[in-house]
């Protein structure tokens, strides 16, 4: 029995509602008035402010289960397709329903597997034991929230079916795939985001590797570094040099502002497709909670978000979640290895799945898997050869310290309640849950602080030196620094456990990295080691991040924002930040490479009529005369920024070129010094052959794609997910994260339809305080970039992405009067 409530902003007034079926009424009234229903299983107000932002109040004190109700609902009412998408996948559904010829993709760590690949690799790994284990571990309030979150999303579905909401969610709404879920999905879901940085990453690999069914022998060391040498194939993923996968983030303590309160601001690289994009919602819970900021689909929980007491945010670590082990292989029967002289049986799996055929007849198909006392077995195909090859000598394994994380979103489920900053450290260093991300957070009259307080496998760089396995391990070590291949046959090379860690084979807090400053923290995907320049974090092991190693552009550029703005040479009035001067910085869409680099190339490049390409002579001048009057951004009006681009791109490409490199690359003609991280390598060498050779080819690339060389990038940039409602693309301004842009975007490459962006800025919010004392309350402003809805039928589909092209943040409304001020619907809902 279900009862909905629909309140306009005008309408202020009590009803009495019979339940169906059940002569005794039920009391609702609009927010601020009437009384709770003390036996409805569920009874929560939803409040829609501008741009889509739902606000979800329980009606009842400690009515956890009623605030994940509202969230489930609201949330299914804007982006109900793609998360059911995911959830058939993580079921292992995904050939039972799109066929065997379909694939799935998770943007945010580039995998791409078959649907049946992935549908056996989800039933190795997200089992009715991993269910078990985490609804086991769950808090009190996290279950209720998890059942809850389910039951409203369940509502929508079959309100949607009985015919509500005409137009809406048509890509799915009469597919055989729009089933209820139940809270063994949710758990599915968490498990996946804890292994979104590990497992997933090789989720093809794992869900199709087998037992050798011939003699074969193994690639060469040899081999192998060529191949990874051409292709990293998915340990791309974990080279952060290279990845779109990442996020920006400062804490700024009472010495770096004008007005001696703390700020706070945070903004993730997200992919702008699938279930990694973040959602905006205000989640209170009378008694207990009061919390707004953004979570990634499915959770009933804020991930990064802002009160009155404190703010905080993430970026992805550099840290690994996994090692690799190689076993030795019982020649006689490659289903065991050895360990500590013994043989050990693998553990078999078989699993049987639903796979829907052309002709729309379902079949069935078998396939059993195999695992180890470390984990799944695991193969890695890289340029075309098997890496970690099953053969009747050697095999190999992975160990993931986040598929054995049981505590993740009880980390966030306590967070969100947090009363203190002191409180918040002290639930990241005990619980130590937090998967895969870096932290920054302050409050009102707190510190600047930062935390690589994460899950990481407990291996030692002494460990590495003594179980290191050969000869991979040598191979990884230079290729992949950092990702341990660790000899499986011998107990001495398992993981350690530390005394102040809550869970076996992982570092306690007391070794892992921590920050706290009065002027600031941040980070910006490279390791722990330059959070401050002034202070570099040191002596940690190899595993979390390399330290005393050249940083991004990117870095370099988050790093120089605040120098220059606590020196007084950005350009900006004073020295240090308000809200405002902060907000300009961080989406100034200045580019660190033009600043190192243009002027060089205008010098001396521009100097030749003519420059060689791969396609031939190509003439310089107007690709010249774009690149001098170019202002050094890509903003909206700035002209020539995708020509910069293009070259640039191709110049880091070439030989000698790669950004981020222990050796100085030849690129540069100044090398990378420890002694001043944040201005070297620097010098741009535009004498080398591939750097003239980039010039003609970027050239040539954009007169191909039909782009003017000083076209604005208004009209070579736009959102590649979504459009206005009368169809207009949206044009929005950024760089990429190669080129040495603070303000990102990540896109295909140019064609005749310019940049579509996929991937960057997504959930971003500039947090500050009105005062230092304990009756604080916070101001904060931001954006989702694109948008609450993936429904194109949804009003809140592109609303938010047109103010964020605009660059008109949005005030957040936290406080009661301000949600008022914002409101455009109420929904009381009760079952």
């Amino acid at each position: 029995m279900h009862i909905l409530l629909r309140l306009t902003a005008a309408l202020v007034l009590p009803f009495a509602l019979a339940q169906c079926g059940n002569s005794e009424p039920l009391l609702g009234s609009a927010p601020g008035g009437g009384a709770s229903n003390p036996t409805a299983k569920y009874d929560v107000q939803l409040t829609r402010t501008a741009l889509g932002i739902p606000h979800v109040k329980a009606n009842r004190v400690d009515d956890f289960g009623s605030m994940g109700y509202g969230l489930g609902y609201a949330f299914a009412e804007d982006n109900l397709c793609v998360m059911q998408d995911d959830f058939v996948t993580i079921q292992g559904r995904r050939a039972e329903f799109f066929g065997r010829e379909g694939t799935y993709s998770i943007p945010a760590n580039d995998s791409v597997t078959n649907n049946i690949d992935s549908d056996f690799f989800w039933r190795q790994m997200a089992t009715t034991a991993v269910v078990d284990k985490l609804r086991a571990k769950a808090l009190p309030e996290l279950r209720l929230a998890t059942t809850g979150f389910a039951d409203g999303y369940n509502r929508y579905i079959r309100e949607l079916k009985a015919g509500g909401f005409p137009g809406r969610h048509a890509a799915c709404r009469a597919a055989p795939w729009l089933f209820e879920i139940s809270d063994v999905d949710m758990y599915r879901r968490y498990y996946r985001l804890s292994v979104l940085a590990s497992s997933s990453v090789f989720s093809s690999d794992i869900g199709k590797v087998q037992p050798p069914a011939t003699a074969a022998a193994a690639p060469t060391a040899a081999q192998v570094k060529a191949a990874l040498a051409r292709d990293r194939g998915a340990l791309k993923f974990f080279d952060h040099s290279e990845r779109a996968f990442g996020s920006n983030m400062y804490a700024l303590g009472k010495d770096a502002t004008e007005s001696g309160v703390p700020m706070v601001f945070g903004n993730p690289h997200f992919p702008w497709s699938g279930t990694e994009r973040l959602y905006i919602s205000h989640l209170t819970v009378p008694g207990r909670m009061d919390i707004m900021g953004s979570s990634l689909y499915g959770l009933p929980a804020i991930l990064i978000g802002f009160n009155n007491k404190l703010a905080w945010s993430h970026t992805v670590s550099t840290a690994f979640r996994f090692s690799f082990y190689q076993l030795t292989i019982n020649p006689a029967n490659p289903l065991q290895y050895l360990y500590d002289g013994a043989m050990r049986d693998l553990e078999a799996t078989p699993h049987t799945i639903k796979v829907k055929e052309a002709d729309g007849t379902v079949s069935q198909l078998s396939r059993t898997l195999y695992r180890s006392q470390f984990g799944p077995m695991v193969g890695l195909t890289v340029a075309g050869l098997n890496i970690l090859p099953w053969t009747n000598v050697l095999a190999y394994t992975l160990r993931d310290a986040n598929a054995e994380n049981d505590r993740l979103v009880n980390q966030f489920a306590l967070w969100d309640q947090a009363k203190s900053l002191t409180e918040f450290k002290s639930l990241q260093r005990t619980i130590l849950g937090v998967p895969w991300v870096n932290t920054i957070a302050s409050g009102p009259g707190e510190k600047a602080y930062y935390a690589d307080v994460t899950v990481v496998p407990n291996v030692t760089d002494a460990q590495v030196q003594t179980c290191s396995a050969q000869p991979l391990a040598t191979v990884f070590s230079v290729l992949m620094p950092g990702l341990p291949m660790l000899d499986g046959s011998r107990s001495a090379c398992e993981w350690a456990t530390d005394a102040d860690a809550p869970a076996p084979g992982i570092f306690g807090a007391g070794n892992l990295p921590v920050l706290e400053r009065d002027d600031f923290v941040g980070n910006f995907n490279d390791s722990y080691w330059l959070t401050n320049p002034a202070a570099p974090v040191t002596g940690f092991n190899r595993i979390i991040g390399d330290e005393a190693a050249a940083r991004s552009l990117r870095t370099r550029l988050g790093n120089l924002q605040v120098q220059r703005r606590l020196d007084g040479s950005d350009g900006r009035p004073g020295n240090k930040f308000s809200v405002k001067t902060l907000q300009d910085t961080v989406l100034d869409s200045s580019l660190y490479s033009a600043e190192l680099a243009r002027d060089a190339v205008v010098a001396s490049l521009c100097a030749l009529p003519v420059v060689i390409g791969q396609g031939g002579p190509v003439q310089t001048a107007d690709a010249c005369a774009a690149l001098e009057a170019w202002d050094g951004k890509a903003n909206l009006d700035s002209r020539g920024a995708h020509l910069w681009r293009e070259f640039w791109r191709r110049a880091i490409a070439a030989p000698g070129g790669l950004p981020v490199n222990p050796i100085a690359p030849l690129i540069w003609t100044t090398p990378f010094s420890a002694a001043d991280p944040v201005n070297t390598p620097s010098g741009f060498n535009v004498l080398l052959p591939t750097v003239q050779a980039a010039f003609a080819d970027a050239i040539t690339a954009v007169g191909d794609a039909g782009f003017a060389m000083d076209a604005p990038m208004s009209e070579v940039q736009f959102s590649g997910v979504n459009k206005t409602a009368a169809g207009a693309d949206i044009a929005v301004f950024g760089g990429t994260g190669g080129e040495g842009a603070f303000t990102i975007v990540s896109t295909p490459p140019l064609s005749a339809a310019g940049y579509r962006i996929d991937y960057g800025n997504s959930y971003i919010q500039t947090v500050t305080w009105d005062s230092n004392g304990p009756d604080a309350k916070v101001q904060a402003e931001g954006f989702i970039t694109y948008s609450q809805s993936t429904d194109p039928a949804n009003p809140h589909y592109s609303d938010f992405t047109q103010e964020y092209a605009a660059k008109r943040w949005h005030r957040f409304p936290f406080a009661a009067a301000d949600v008022a001020a914002q409101k455009l619907s109420e929904q009381r809902l009760i079952e």
